[in-house]
């Protein structure tokens, strides 16, 4: 039953309708008290014990980017009266790049405390006049009794949202075309359902339309479980972003609306121009976030190609569980993975993460492992713990002791099955087979040395370069040496390690940046002038936050965040 004009709900006076559905209707009414115009959502039902206790939470919430919730009364919602436009498309993706982060910002504020939408759609979303974006009915979405939805339209739009008592198992909640899939199927939903809400909000703001539609409400749950979204309908830039919102499996979704935030950043504007570049290096950007529980710490990723004239930076986060040695990961050969010191759910230990998902699972009986390194085909890792030098190998089985390693400081494999590893902090490099042998040292101290650390072998196999801590400067720094004879000779001067990536470069820090250099193999030379690739500290003597593979994947902890940001 319609509400006329003046009639009285509580303390609200009704001005006029603004809407009706199938929950009920929605009218614009003014507060007496405050003399403040409200939007009043009126419902065909009494609210119960239970809604009353989770209206008091949304009412909690206090964000730029999502409807205030006023009052709740016996069976109507007093809300923010939002003036304003639904969010329609098709716009620009980079006129819609403020939308986008306004509906990441108002979506993370309600997720930080524990608060979902489960019916994230455009009806729901406003743009006022000002170009602030508005998310309604944040976590109030009632529900269609399943009879009721049965008869309402199988608009897209207007599809309806179902449910029994929340979000009980076994009940679908939210608009079919808009639903995560374990929401068509009847699962409970959590965090990861409003970034699967999100993705298809932003695709159909880019492209006009949403990416699952259909005759019937069948259909659209039909392409929602099974069909990929046209993904043509969009701008490249913008692919990367709803390709990891919109996975089926939500394991495999962004674990975080926030870091949807991160994928927004690094994609390039089409209004920016590329910046020339001073060399021949090029940048493109990496794999998207990596998602753990606990605590984070943020190491960037990009790559390096030589393929074109133009200096074009572009990073993305890989998120991680809270970490003791700030420098304890490793980029795996072949590019597929990254291996990476951990605490997460207990000690430390060592997780591994592939580049292609966005979750990380521990490797089990590495506890207490540090300092990873990988064998050239990608299949094995060697690590430090409990005062001894393991592998373990990723087709199965329990981690293998190898040599005694009271402190290790870094370890490197090389083709022909040889470990290069620094068993203390004090004392020259030794080899040993990666099958198992004795070890025995490979380098010898000379006067003011204290120790050679952080090997890294150079394509062959049989040439190391690795750091020297010493008594002076002439006796610090980088120095290369050979596994046929145990002299040593300075290379550069530098604070850390160095890695190499071919065909031609080394990248190691000094004073407080990781740089770039020319380096001859056929010579064992550097030439040129050092080029920085980033701002980025060494941690102890020879000991700096970065990985590389020999291609040019560039992995590094970023120093403006702590270890556990």
């Amino acid at each position: 039953m319609s509400l006329a004009s003046g009639t009285r709900l509580g303390p609200y006076e009704i001005i006029a309708p603004l809407g009706a559905g199938g929950m009920g209707a929605v009218y614009r009414a003014r507060d007496p008290r405050v003399g403040r115009e409200v939007a009043i959502k009126v419902a065909a039902e009494q609210f119960t014990e239970r809604f009353q206790r989770e209206a008091a939470a949304i009412a909690a919430l206090n964000h730029t980017n999502v409807c205030h919730l006023y009052d709740v009364g016996p069976n109507y919602l007093v809300l923010e009266l939002v003036e304003g436009e639904t969010l329609r498309g098709p716009v620009p993706f980079d006129d819609a790049r403020p939308i986008i982060g306004q509906l990441i910002d108002g979506i993370e504020a309600a997720h930080e405390k524990s608060i979902i939408h489960r019916d994230l759609k455009p009806a729901n979303i406003k743009v006022t006049p000002d170009g602030v974006v508005k998310i309604l009915d944040f976590g109030l979405a009632r529900a269609l009794a399943p009879d009721e939805a049965s008869a309402a339209s199988a608009d897209a739009a207007n599809s309806p949202t179902m449910a029994l008592e929340g979000t009980r198992v076994g009940t679908i909640l939210g608009t079919a075309a808009y639903m995560a899939p374990e929401q068509a199927r009847g699962k409970t939903a959590d965090r990861r359902a409003d970034v699967w809400g999100f993705g298809v909000v932003v695709y159909e703001l880019l492209a006009g339309a949403p990416p699952f539609s259909g005759e019937s409400v069948a259909d659209i749950l039909g392409e929602v479980l099974h069909k990929e979204p046209d993904w043509s309908r969009l701008p490249d830039a913008a692919r990367p972003l709803l390709q990891y919102c919109l996975r089926k499996d939500r394991k495999d979704r962004l674990q975080a609306i926030g870091d949807a935030r991160i994928l927004l950043d690094v994609a390039p504007s089409n209004a920016v121009a590329a910046t020339p570049a001073p060399s021949r290096l090029a940048w493109g950007v990496a794999a998207a976030s990596l998602i753990a529980a606990a605590a984070l710490a943020v190491p960037a990723v990009s790559y390096w190609r030589e393929t074109s004239p133009v200096l074009a930076e572009l990073r993305t986060n890989v998120l991680t569980p809270a970490t003791v040695d700030p420098d304890s990961f490793a980029l795996a050969p072949d590019e597929r993975s990254i291996v990476f010191t951990a605490s997460g759910d207990g000690g430390p230990r060592l997780w591994l993460r592939h580049l292609d998902s966005t979750s990380a699972e521990p490797l089990k009986g590495t506890e207490g492992a540090r300092f990873p390194f990988w064998s050239p085909d990608s299949r094995s890792i060697g690590f430090f713990a409990t005062g001894k030098l393991k592998r373990i190998d990723l087709g199965g089985g329990n981690p293998q002791t190898l040599a005694d390693a009271a402190f290790g400081l870094g370890g490197s494999w090389n083709a022909n099955g040889v470990i290069l590893f620094a068993p203390t902090s004090a004392s020259p490099l030794f080899k040993i087979e990666a099958s198992g042998a004795a070890a025995v040292a490979a380098t010898t101290l000379s006067e003011g040395v204290t120790s050679h650390r952080v090997p890294t072998f150079l394509p062959g196999g049989e040439q190391v370069i690795f750091f020297s801590q010493g008594a002076s400067p002439d006796t610090t720094g980088l120095f290369r040496g050979s596994l046929a004879h145990p002299s040593v000779q300075r290379l550069a001067a530098a604070d850390s390690r160095a890695m190499f990536v071919a065909p031609d470069l080394l990248l190691f820090v000094r004073q407080g940046n990781l740089v770039a250099q020319h380096f001859d193999l056929a010579t064992l030379a550097l030439s040129g002038d050092a080029t920085t690739v980033a701002g980025l500290a060494a941690i102890a003597p020879g000991r700096a936050a970065f990985s590389v593979s020999t291609t040019g994947l560039l992995a590094f902890r970023d120093p403006g965040t702590s270890r556990r940001q």
